[in-house]
């Protein structure tokens, strides 16, 4: 696991240098950003990520979500050396259909990195090779019931051996190594969440040709990150 040793804070730590291809381990941030915080400004985002803002109902979400593409766009600022707003966002073109809708990446960068927020945090990964990133709030006891019969047969048979109240922060741990890698190979929930092993025990299964490391994001949150093995 990832401890808050190893984890970078958005906000706190010293930015990031420049972006050496083959010279890091990922680098794993975390942003906290609380209710009733200063809203981010929306100067360094693209036109399609302002439009997305607007259309939240909610001001918590919206600020939310403008915090966490901010803090991206800052963290490929620095790595990549460029202005923050002047970093050209796209999509790689899905493995599924070939749509462009797969992994998101920087023009003209090898650099791959992902973005996963929920409540008040966000997780930023960025690495030499495909990398997911996913952090969850716990979720209750009802909701996980209902959830764990999606799961791989084999995770919910770990989740239904366990006493009922360690079942939230397993299955939470087994969710966000699942969404990490789907994220990772860029399917998304396309693939099925119970067609992959990662497992719902204190250390994540590896799926062929990927590691996955659980992240330590605090009290009440899950995450996970998901590397593809050098080619």
């Amino acid at each position: 696991m990832l401890t808050h040793a190893d984890v970078r804070l958005l906000g706190r730590d010293t930015p990031p240098g420049p972006w050496r291809p083959g010279g890091d381990a990922p680098h794993v941030w975390l942003l906290r950003i609380p209710d009733g915080g200063a809203p981010w400004p929306q100067d360094d985002l693209d036109a399609t990520e302002r439009a997305r803002a607007a259309g939240f109902v909610r001001p918590l979400h919206r600020d939310r979500y403008v915090a966490s593409h901010a803090g991206l766009r800052r963290l490929l600022g620095a790595y990549l050396a460029k202005p923050p707003g002047a970093v050209e966002l796209t999509r790689e073109p899905c493995p599924g259909c070939g749509e462009p809708h797969g992994r998101p990446a920087v023009a003209g960068s090898p650099m791959h990195f992902n973005l996963s927020h929920a409540g008040e945090l966000a997780l930023f990964a960025f690495a030499d090779t495909p990398v997911g990133a996913d952090v969850e709030q716990v979720q209750p006891p009802s909701v996980v019931a209902e959830v764990s019969r999606m799961l791989h047969p084999t995770e919910t048979a770990e989740l239904d051996v366990l006493p009922e109240h360690a079942r939230p922060a397993a299955f939470a741990r087994c969710w966000t190594r699942k969404e990490a890698y789907l994220k990772g190979t860029g399917t998304g929930l396309a693939e099925s969440p119970s067609a992959t092993y990662v497992g719902a025990g204190p250390a994540p299964a590896a799926p062929p040709g990927w590691t996955l490391t659980d992240v330590d994001a605090g009290p009440g949150y899950a995450a996970a990150i998901a590397v593809a093995a050098a080619r």
